[in-house]
């Protein structure tokens, strides 16, 4: 089994782990060519079966290995100075996020000519008309292409009537099966979250139904962010891991725990980012799901960078802590420059991660999945945190990732507890500004839903003192 070949060469010691992430440069290298060819890589909208859905993961992986860029050039040196978003950011357009949805019994019909969305074209469709509202035509012109992927088109678009620009995702509806990702993002309304517009359905000459999701445009994403420090050789300003990292906690505490869903595929595409205001949004819930205790789930789910070693091991039975583990994976690829476990395969990626946190014990491994509890791993010790990332790495931000990347699910943090850790304690200080002199954006605008269930002793740590008053 190449997994065991690999893993006794290292520990007995034919293979250096001083580099945890052991060839990431080559690999990286390689990633950055796929790119090129293919924009980004997304998730499929309704687990139809296993087959198809592994299908999909297969081809989906080759795209999603686009959530990576060439760092062999990085420098080990630190100059992360950089204090202000560069210019060249603002001129930036989107071309890797995603979009989302509403019910088929909700849906108007697009009047569409031709083959449905295609760039320049104008589609109209009708909304209201119901509950005694007055119908309006809305139009739309497709500007351009901003994602492709397994799952369909993302167009950039206007709306004629008022200038606003949106995402119109465009995906291919299968009659046989509602659509998972628009059942949950019309249940949806977050600051964190991409907010679902309306949706129309669109026929192509072909009789092909398409279901077109309109979302808020937001013009950038985490990934294009780090790529673009990655090239100038400069690690992403602290604020802005901050940041985003706290974002994104604070919207996986929100589908966790207030609307109960587990985001599957969470990775730097999937992360939008107005470069601005620096609000983040979760986009993409094509992989989305409600988890049922006592029901399966597919376990070859997740981009393979941030897949939770559970899922690696064949895990049906997971929980939510599988975002949070993808989260811990997304704050060390911002504070390093590059990924944490950068696998060519799944079962190399199992070995780029027992490469950092060393072989799972037995309970550990009965933790991800009990069936696996009599296989013998070679013992291969621990990469001490301290030495993955540099010297000047702030100790709070070493220590959440390293109580969000845990083998035991249920050791991970919750998504509140991070957002509560005080690696964001700068963020909770009634003077922090973005380095431009502008205001954060809003992080404290709790709803009580978000915060049922909080310990005393977690709201305290959470929510500042100039916020409570």
């Amino acid at each position: 089994m190449h997994v065991m070949r690999r893993l006794k060469s290292i520990a007995s010691g034919r293979s250096s782990i001083s580099d945890p992430g052991g060839d990431s440069g080559t690999k990286r290298a390689k990633v950055d060519q796929e790119i090129e060819r293919n924009v980004t890589g997304n998730s499929h909208s309704v687990e139809k079966s296993t087959t198809e859905l592994e299908q999909h993961m297969a081809s989906a992986t080759l795209e999603t290995i686009a959530g990576t860029s060439d760092i062999s050039s990085i420098s080990k040196t630190e100059k992360s100075g950089y204090n202000q978003l560069p210019k060249e950011m603002n001129e930036m357009k989107i071309r890797d996020d995603k979009a989302n949805s509403h019910d088929e019994k909700n849906i108007e019909a697009a009047v569409v000519n031709g083959n449905g969305t295609e760039t320049g074209q104008i589609i109209q469709t009708t909304i209201g008309g119901r509950n005694g509202q007055p119908k309006q035509t809305i139009s739309y012109m497709a500007e351009r292409v901003a994602g492709t992927g397994s799952f369909g088109v993302v167009f950039q678009a206007k709306c004629l009537e008022t200038g606003e620009a949106v995402a119109i995702k465009k995906v291919l509806q299968d009659k046989r099966y509602k659509n998972r990702e628009l059942q949950i993002i019309r249940l949806l309304d977050h600051p964190n979250v991409v907010q679902l517009k309306h949706c129309f359905s669109s026929t192509t000459e072909k009789d092909e139904v398409y279901l077109n999701l309109v979302l808020e445009f937001v013009p950038e994403t985490v990934y294009r962010v780090s790529k673009h420090y990655t090239k100038m050789n400069q690690h992403m300003p602290l604020i802005y891991v901050q940041l985003y990292s706290y974002q994104i906690c604070r919207s996986l505490n929100y589908i966790h725990s207030v609307i109960g869903v587990c985001h599957r595929d969470i990775k730097p595409q999937n992360l939008l980012v107005n470069p601005q205001t620096h609000q983040l949004k979760l986009c993409d819930f094509g992989s989305a799901k409600m988890l049922v205790p006592g029901e399966p789930n597919i376990s070859y789910i997740c981009s393979r960078y941030y897949r939770a070693p559970e899922l690696i091991f064949g895990a049906t039975e997971y929980t939510t802590a599988i975002d949070m583990w993808s989260v811990g994976c997304v704050l060390a690829e911002l504070l390093l420059g590059q990924p944490l476990f950068p696998g060519e395969t799944g079962v190399d990626q199992l070995v780029e991660i027992i490469k950092v946190l060393g072989t799972p014990t037995r309970e550990e491994i009965k933790c991800m999945n009990p069936n696996y509890t009599e296989f013998k791993f070679p013992q291969i010790k621990a990469h001490p945190w301290h030495k993955v990332f540099h010297k000047r790495m702030p100790p709070e931000a070493v220590d959440l990732v390293s109580r969000l990347l845990q083998y035991s699910p249920n050791l991970r943090c919750t998504a509140l507890e991070a957002c509560a850790h005080p690696f964001f304690d700068e963020l909770r200080d009634p003077n922090a500004r973005l380095p431009n002199g502008r205001p954060l954006p809003p992080l404290f605008n709790y709803t009580p839903e978000e915060l049922v269930g909080a310990s005393p002793e977690l709201l305290q740590r959470l929510i500042p003192e100039h916020v409570k008053k």
